[in-house]
């Protein structure tokens, strides 16, 4: 959770405080970790939330997912641009997440597929650990030094509006077959009823024929038993 306005869950570091911080570097700038892959986070687009100096979270790995989520409703893809470490403990307490960056012609799968070569855009947010254990962003760069060509945002909009489209378009459809069924379902049920009208007459007729046909026999007895 970061206060105050939006809730997270993360399996990074949560809750730890530091009895004190030295200055070793892990040097793990440039690599580039994938921000695009699962998009059930995405919160509506008309409110995107934007990240601020003072933002606290509850842990990196919520800060983090919060960014990614940001990233891909404004239209960029995002790298770790670094992280440092405790000499005390070993413990992470800074981080530094920014935009990879975009090279003209490329297509988001070759983005994401590209090498450690960073791309120098600004955008980025820069992570530190305070005494308690949560997560504060200290900078925030909004601005890119290139344009968003990948309109995450705009495409998931564009997808959700065409799949509203075939819904209706197929609820529609099966409110006329079912109505076609309905029809249908009347016709047999008249063609059933005509048969088994048909069938009823039919068999009066023949029950009258047997009738018919028990008197006459009767009838003839009666005469050969009279003479």
């Amino acid at each position: 959770v970061f206060f105050p306005l939006h809730s997270y869950s993360s399996p990074s570091v949560n809750g730890i405080a530091l009895n004190s911080m030295g200055e070793h570097v892990d040097d793990v700038d440039g690599r580039l970790e994938d921000s695009t892959v699962d998009e059930s986070n995405v919160h509506d687009y008309d409110t995107i939330q934007e990240p601020y100096v003072g933002m606290i979270f509850e842990s990196e790995g919520a800060a983090k997912t919060f960014y990614d989520d940001y990233a891909r409703q404004v239209g960029f893809l995002t790298r770790v641009l670094s992280s440092h470490k405790s000499e005390c403990d070993g413990l992470l307490f800074s981080r530094g997440l920014g935009c990879r960056g975009y090279r003209d012609g490329q297509t988001k799968v070759e983005l994401q597929k590209q090498d450690k070569q960073q791309e120098s855009c600004s955008a980025m947010i820069h992570l530190r650990r305070d005494k308690s254990g949560r997560w504060v962003i200290k900078k925030f760069a909004r601005d890119h030094n290139h344009p968003l060509v990948i309109q995450l945002g705009e495409s998931r909009r564009t997808l959700d509006e065409e799949k509203d489209k075939k819904i209706q378009e197929l609820t529609a459809e099966l409110r006329v077959k079912k109505r076609l069924s309905a029809s249908y379902r009347e016709q047999l049920l008249a063609v059933v009823k005509e048969v088994e009208d048909h069938n009823y007459n039919l068999s009066m007729k023949v029950q009258r024929t047997l009738d018919n046909l028990k008197k006459l026999d009767a009838e003839a007895k009666e005469i050969l038993s009279g003479r």
